[in-house]
Order: structure tokens, then sequence, then C-alpha cells
């Protein structure tokens, strides 16, 4: 069994509460740190079945509905990360909540997972902050043509200009996830590319604080922080030995079907890291957490997080 608790943190934009979930064992003695970078345009809830496993198996996982999102934003914030510098607020905020989690558990070894977005403000993360972390998991991740991310960038900055950055950009919306469902044989959603479970997808799409349009900030945001991750000299700022593992599906449109997740693990072993993991599941789509085959994947994220925790 495990124990849910949720409570509010202060952003780190000096203006904002976070909605932060914690999962904790109901067994006192605690393995390790599991912390959630969720993806855009859903929420940290989503990862409750995942999250209870880990607990259950004496891991504190915890996350916090990045600005913008979930019981963090209210209406008028939907899509918005923040006025200015979003992206490195999204990462303060995170590296806070690590933070008071390390204070809390001094003695227990700290991971940090990343979904889609979240998987590159988890590169951001490790970039900035080398010496933190004792593992990280990217899910879900992908490699972006420098072309296509400084062509939305121009297109967000003209859109932020003639309309304001909080205006949605239904544009950059179609542009990036339009294209994502062309190989889905018998496609019964605009969202079927999430999963194969089509029980989580309904979900999903009931779900009011999942599939918004986010805003041409927050897109310009997102574009800037993945130029930022891309760039071979600011990889080699992750520490060597910090050991990640990539979990993707083959049938992710978001990782170029296993090419773009490897084009990103193949950087990495370049960039000189001795514990790369690369984990391509078969037949999986985007969200492999929520896939058929889910158990599996969480097995396996169990046994290499277990590994590399001392004294688990």
């Amino acid at each position: 069994m495990s124990r849910l608790n949720a409570f509010y943190m202060d952003s780190t934009d000096a203006k904002s509460r976070l909605h932060v979930m914690q999962w904790l064992p109901d067994d006192e003695k605690v393995t390790a740190v599991l912390q959630i970078a969720h993806g855009i345009s859903e929420h940290i809830a989503r990862y409750d079945a995942f999250a209870r496993f880990m607990a259950e198996n004496g891991f504190i996982v915890i996350g916090n509905d990045h600005l913008g999102h979930g019981q963090t934003s209210g209406e008028t914030q939907r899509g918005i990360f923040s006025d200015k510098n979003g992206w490195d607020t999204a990462v303060s905020d995170m590296l806070r909540l690590h933070e008071e989690s390390h204070a809390r558990y001094p003695t227990s070894p700290h991971f940090l997972l990343g979904h889609s977005m979240g998987s590159f403000l988890a590169q951001t993360f490790i970039i900035r902050h080398p010496d933190l972390l004792a593992g990280c998991i990217l899910s879900g991740t992908g490699y972006n043509p420098m072309l296509l991310v400084n062509t939305g960038l121009i297109i967000a900055a003209a859109e932020k200009k003639l309309f304001g950055a909080d205006r949605q950009s239904v544009r950059l919306d179609r542009l990036s996830f339009g294209s994502y469902n062309r190989r889905i044989p018998q496609r019964r959603t605009p969202r079927d590319w999430l999963s194969r479970d089509s029980e989580l997808v309904d979900r999903y799409l009931s779900d009011d604080a999942c599939g918004f349009v986010p805003s041409a900030g927050m897109f310009h945001d997102m574009l800037s922080g993945i130029k930022f991750i891309e760039k071979e000299k600011n990889i080699a700022g992750i520490r060597k030995t910090l050991p990640v593992l990539f979990i993707s599906g083959s049938e992710d449109p978001v990782g170029n079907y296993g090419k773009g997740a490897g084009k990103v693990r193949d950087l990495f072993t370049k960039a000189g890291l001795h514990d790369v993991t690369f984990k391509l599941y078969d037949g999986a789509r985007h969200e492999v957490l929520n896939e058929t085959n889910r158990q599996e994947v969480y097995s396996d994220v169990l046994r290499w997080v277990q590994l590399r925790a001392p004294g688990s």
C-alpha cells in the first residue's frame, strides 16, 4: 500500500503556488526519492498508478504541476509558463522541489523522471545541476532538427508580437502535434498516438486539464529549451557518471519512432556518459507508462533504479 499527500508550495516566479503530489510507502524504510516532471498539456495526477507502484516498492515519489498546468493554474493562466523566462522558471521550480525533498530525505538517493516536455525540462536540469541526482529517466523524449526548432521560434515570436504571449497558438499546436496520428491504423480519436490503451486515451480526452492548446509564449519557451538541450556544448555539461535511462515506444511520433530518442542517446554517449540504457518497446506509442504493456515498463524502471540506489 501507499499513502498520498497533496500540498502547495511557492513557485520561483514569486507569485504562483505550485500544486504538489507526494506518494509515500507505508514502510518507513525509504529506498530512494523519485521526482517526476510531467509533459505539456497534462498534469502530475496522471502518474498516480506508476507512482503508487514505485511507492509500494519503497520509493517516495513526488512531482508538481508545472506553471500553466493542472491545479497550479487558474483558467486565465492555463497554457502559460510565465511572463518572462518561462522555461528557466519551470526548471527552477523543479530545483526548489528537489531541494525541499533533499532537506527532508538527505540520506536517500534522488532520481528524476521526465516525460515528453518533462524530458526536455529534465535534460535542462541535469545540464544546469549536474551533481544533484543519482540518475535520470527520460520517457517519450525526442530530437528536433534545428531548422524546425528555429522555424517554430520565429512563428512563436511573431505570434507573441502580434497577439500577445498569452494567446493560444492553434497554428503551432497543429504544426507540433497535427501529424502524430498519421501512422495509426484505424484511427479512433485525435489522440490515439498517446497509447494503444483506448480507455486511457478516452480518460485523457475527458479530462478538462488535458489536451489544451498552449500559448505562443509557452511554445516559445519550450522551443528555446529544446534548442538549449540539443547543443553539444551544453550536453557536455552533464555529469559523465550520471546514469540515464531512456524509455520510448517504437511507434512514438515524438521520438520519431525510435530514431529521435536514439539520436539523443547517441549524443549522450558521444558526450562521454558511461551509464546510458536505452529501452525501446515494440509497438508502444508515446506514453509508455500508460501503455498496454505498462507493467513491463514499470518493472524495468524499478529494476534500473534499484540497481543504482545504494543499499536498496
